[in-house]
């Protein structure tokens, strides 16, 4: 079987990947994530999960390597990572009582070729009070997370629906991960 690589150091896509019970590799990839505004978002975000796998393919050429990205956006507005927390509760004010999408890309590169595809999910919340945006932010929980919440974690509870791959919004769409790489092995 060849080698699986996670070029990434997010848990939560390790822990994802892990449920597939092939064994992986990680290694983070550490690239630029400045996106271009000007270009089409989906684009930028497939672009970005591509150089995060070709970085770290470079150096594991005989891998199968995984990259991914994942961004949220509402009303044309992209939601990263907050910067502190004052930005988290501003992310969190925006997506109150409201549905916002949420794109995650994924490349998947071999010494075979490469493919890069992207997932799109809506994400619908209920109301939040001051008070629980005030408590959630203060639980450290949205810090490192696109858009400032986990839908798998405390955030769970804010969220009144979704459409599309719960596994995507947490940040990798496993089945169809597992249904393209399976090809490799």
């Amino acid at each position: 079987m060849k080698r699986v690589i996670l070029a990434s150091a997010s848990p939560r896509r390790r822990e994802l990947l892990g449920m597939l019970k092939i064994p992986f590799e990680v290694i983070g990839a550490d690239v630029d994530e400045t996106l271009d505004p000007t270009r089409p978002l989906a684009e930028e975000i497939e672009n970005l999960s591509f150089k995060k796998a070709l970085h770290v393919f470079r150096e594991n050429m005989d891998a199968i390597v995984i990259g991914s990205d994942t961004m949220v956006v509402v009303d044309e507005t992209r939601l990263g990572k907050p910067k502190d927390e004052a930005e988290a509760k501003r992310m969190l004010k925006m997506l109150s009582g409201r549905s916002h999408e949420v794109i995650t890309a994924v490349s998947i590169i071999t010494a075979s070729g490469s493919e890069t595809f992207s997932n799109r999910s809506i994400v619908q919340f209920y109301e939040l009070s001051e008070e629980e945006i005030e408590n959630y932010v203060k639980s450290g929980e949205p810090m490192d997370k696109a858009g400032a919440y986990a839908i798998q974690g405390e955030g769970s509870k804010y969220i009144k629906g979704i459409i599309g791959d719960f596994y995507a919004i947490m940040g990798l769409p496993i089945g169809a991960v597992y249904h393209r790489i399976i090809k490799y092995l």
